[in-house]
């Protein structure tokens, strides 16, 4: 008879929850995969009297976390609480005890990721965290396992399901960026605090995450241009549209000369791109590989069952390596020293929004501001708006970072010119 896999989970929330479900309603399925009998033993709760129906039957609740991390029985502890101080502990507590771990704490890796990894070989554990980015797309395990044999030369996606539901309302519906965010937090989409989702850290981390598997590379947040939404206005989305264009919060990570530049913020993706067509809550991350060419894999970024989804695959592969006595393994053995692209070396074409006042000559020092950084115009709108000003909108061909610095600081510097917004602009 097989040795049952007892289980210990540190939070009973939205996917806490939809991990017990899954584990319920696909255990014949799960038993087979495996070959083991998987059951949740204990779940660390903040309040043993909450009403949590038939769900959970037969699981003892607890708050104190040693009755789930001490246990000599249970083999597998399943981080689902959130928050980053509180869940390192656990997790360090567990991975000392032996136990193998499993988090959907995108922070938590993002910004501990490697002392953990380091202290789960040391113990040899397994570790893993395929739930921390993008929710129900398996995109951790395709990029380590299924593009191993490929040099990837650049990630980029929609890691955020918030700022795309808002975007996509401020597009398809023409909401302003506070009608947009309302409905979002009216739809639990996003906190009443939305500062993580809009100004793009949470994207920023996710971004972590995939450069260091990716790329082998250890990126610091304070190392990412991140960028969010707030600024957006409703006139650049139409004037995106009408260049056939659409606004996305979008995060970037691509290798060159053995170098690599993660960026995250608003960027006009054409229309004909598949990240463009990507709506509401979704997620996307688009791949490309040197020898697989683009790819991309799309689907739910957050949510009960998607997130859950994910946190159980991850349960299923330790217990695999459980029965086959191969434990102590981490998502990112792929390591390479950590270089940053120089302010050369990142190329971007530019959409810039500049008010300024309408008359004889001004629009002839525009231009002289950038031709003297060498920069040309792709696209060019000028439309007269009231008090005798006129709103010039500029695409620019492909100019590299200290270019665009070059000619930020000119523009701040000019008489009678105030840069309302730029923004990055994808290559069709």
């Amino acid at each position: 008879m097989n040795k049952q896999i007892q289980v210990g989970i540190l939070g009973f929330g939205t996917v806490g929850s939809g991990v017990i479900r899954i584990l319920k309603d696909h255990n014949a399925k799960i038993r087979q995969v495996t070959g083991e009998e998987i059951s949740v033993k204990k779940v660390l709760v903040r309040d043993i009297e909450k009403n949590r129906g038939k769900i959970s039957e037969g699981i003892q609740l607890t708050t104190n976390e040693d009755e789930v991390l001490a246990d000599p029985e249970i083999d597998v502890i399943l981080e689902v609480m959130g928050s980053i101080d509180s869940a390192k502990m656990y997790i360090t507590k567990a991975l000392k005890a032996g136990k193998h771990v499993v988090t959907a704490n995108k922070d938590l890796i993002a910004l501990h990721g490697n002392e953990l990894v380091a202290l789960a070989k040391e113990n040899q554990c397994d570790l893993y965290y395929e739930a921390s980015v993008a929710g129900g797309i398996p995109i951790l395990r395709t990029i380590v396992d299924s593009l191993a044999s490929d040099n990837i030369q650049q990630v980029m996606g929609i890691v955020n399901g918030t700022t795309n539901f808002m975007l996509t309302k401020m597009t398809n519906e023409h909401q302003s960026y506070e009608e947009a965010l309302k409905e979002a937090q009216e739809l639990g989409f996003a906190e009443s605090d939305p500062t993580n989702d809009v100004d793009g850290i949470d994207a920023a981390r996710k971004m972590v995450i995939l450069t260091r598997l990716a790329f082998g590379m250890n990126v610091e947040l304070d190392q990412i241009e991140t960028k969010g939404i707030r600024n957006l206005k409703s006139i650049d989305i139409e004037t995106a549209k009408k260049l056939g264009y659409r606004i996305k919060l979008i995060g970037t990570a691509e290798e060159n000369n053995g170098g690599v530049s993660v960026s995250v913020g608003p960027i006009l993706v054409p229309e004909a791109h598949p990240l463009a067509s990507v709506q509401n809550e979704n997620n996307a991350v688009f791949v490309v590989g040197a020898a697989v060419g683009e790819t991309m894999f799309y689907g739910p970024g957050a949510g009960e069952l998607p997130t859950a989804t994910s946190v159980v695959s991850d349960l299923i592969t330790v217990a695999k390596n459980i029965r086959l006595g191969t434990t102590g393994n981490v998502f990112n053995s792929y390591q390479h020293e950590t270089k940053l692209m120089t302010d050369e070396e990142i190329l971007s074409k530019y959409y810039l929004s500049i008010e300024m006042n309408d008359r004889t000559g001004l629009f002839l020092e525009l231009t002289k501001i950038f031709a003297a950084s060498d920069v040309g115009f792709d696209k060019i709108i000028q439309e007269p708006i009231e008090g005798g000003m006129a709103k010039v909108v500029i695409i620019t061909h492909l100019m590299n970072r200290k270019q665009e610095k070059e000619i930020l600081a000119k523009l701040k510097k000019a008489d009678d010119m105030n840069l309302l917004i730029h923004l990055k602009v994808m290559e069709g």
